[in-house]
């Protein structure tokens, strides 16, 4: 007779099962909470059962199943929506779903891609989308969350009712759309996806260097999207650039826990395994036959940092060309100021330094610190180390994330003892 199952068992199939359970219940169920409620039932349910009986041999249906079932037990509980209950109880959980029209009669093998489509519909805040989606898609605690939004755990519990309560009373479709819009809505699911990622590599707020939960469950949900959408080369470029990112992690901080700049950091470090994945994606993702998009683009750059056997190898010209590249396809001042930051090291810190200048007198990135800090980065290696000084504590001022207030104080305490030199741009860091 097998052993029953530990703890450590049943545990895998809940980190396995968990989104798939929950996500199949928001469709069977059409109500958020309701499903939550239901997926949480299950899984006591298997922690009561599965050790003396045995894990079941399909525990995603078994979980579904229990899951329904004490969902409806809720309704017949809470009111009489007899008609609701008919609906619920006459469908299989297991039910094919009608496919969508997408040219080739193909269905949607993963009602994760659906759920992740409709925590990121339009008609939703981005907050609410990321809130959303960290806490139905990936599975995080509330507390979690709201430290990550720096926000109170009730404030965020309140956001993520609006939100769902949206979903139900506009009638959002539990479904990902139609050719003719998947583009327009697969943007904002990438926006969001990205959004979740860079609050990990570069927080905005506390006082870790970075968060590589957030930036793990971002990769996540792009690994989703292209094993269930794949040949999409926008979702190729933002996985190879988050990769390419994450594998920078573990030399952003030194043993003290400070910041690095790209040229202080270990390279010895860097994951190669997630740099080389990166590279074969972003590769993959150039060669199809539309133009290149922005993560494209923004991973072939950070493809040309990681391959780089030192700082000093690195192909500054082409990452310029590239950002030039970038510019074209998605203008916007922060591009403007990594594509100054990047000119610098191959023109030299003057014209770059007459570029930020301009941007700065254009006011959009007011109150933006790196741009602060580029200029005094751009001044510092032009010899004007007063005005340097000036621009650091002008950036010091403006950043509210500690880690990167106690670098750019790093730097400023440096200007006494470092001379002009062809060094990293600021916003080239990390």
């Amino acid at each position: 007779m097998a052993a029953p199952p530990d703890s450590a068992a049943i545990e895998a199939v809940y980190r396995g099962e968990a989104g798939r359970v929950l996500a199949t219940l928001i469709r069977l169920l059409g109500d958020f909470e309701l499903a939550e409620e239901g997926a949480q039932d299950a899984f006591a349910a298997a922690l009561e059962r599965w050790p003396r009986d045995g894990i079941s041999q399909n525990p995603r249906a078994w979980l579904v199943n229990v899951g329904r079932n004490r969902a409806i037990d809720r309704l017949r509980r809470r009111i009489s929506l007899r008609g609701k209950l008919r609906l619920l109880a006459a469908e299989p959980p297991d039910a094919p779903q009608p496919a969508q029209s997408w040219g080739n009669d193909e269905d949607i093998p993963d009602d994760r891609l659906r759920l992740i489509f409709t925590c990121c519909h339009p008609a939703l805040a981005m907050e609410s989308r990321v809130a959303l989606t960290l806490r139905v898609v990936c599975g995080l605690e509330i507390a979690q969350i709201a430290r990550a939004f720096l926000i109170g755990e009730t404030a965020l519990a309140q956001r993520l009712v609006r939100a769902k309560a949206k979903i139900r009373d506009a009638g959002i479709p539990y479904e990902v759309p139609e050719r003719a819009i998947l583009g327009e809505r697969l943007a904002g699911v990438l926006a969001v996806i990205y959004l979740v990622f860079t609050e990990g590599y570069a927080p905005t707020f506390g006082d870790e260097p970075v968060k590589p939960q957030l930036c793990e469950e971002a990769i996540h949900l792009a690994r989703l999207l292209d094993a269930l959408l794949p040949d999409e080369a926008d979702v190729e470029g933002l996985l190879a650039l988050m990769l390419l990112h994450a594998a920078r992690l573990d030399g952003r901080a030194g043993a003290d826990g400070e910041l690095l700049l790209l040229e202080e950091q270990d390279r010895s470090r860097w994951n190669r395994a997630r740099i080389e994945e990166g590279r074969r994606l972003v590769a993959t993702a150039l060669r199809r036959p539309a133009i290149p998009g922005p993560y494209a683009v923004q991973a072939a750059i950070a493809a040309l940092h990681a391959e780089a056997a030192d700082f000093a190898a690195t192909d500054w010209r082409q990452i310029a060309g590239l950002y030039q590249v970038l510019l074209r396809l998605q203008p916007s001042p922060v591009v403007e100021l990594n594509a100054a930051a990047a000119l610098s090291m191959v023109e030299g810190p003057a014209r770059a330094l007459h570029l930020v200048d301009a941007l700065a007198a254009r006011g959009a990135l007011a109150g933006y610190w790196p741009l602060a800090a580029a200029r005094a980065d751009l001044l510092r290696r032009l010899g004007r180390l007063e005005e340097s000084r000036i621009a650091y504590g002008e950036a010091i001022a403006l950043a509210r994330f500690a880690p990167e207030r106690r670098l750019l104080e790093r730097r400023l305490g440096a200007l006494g003892s470092i001379s002009p030199s062809r060094s990293a741009p600021e916003t080239a860091s990390g």
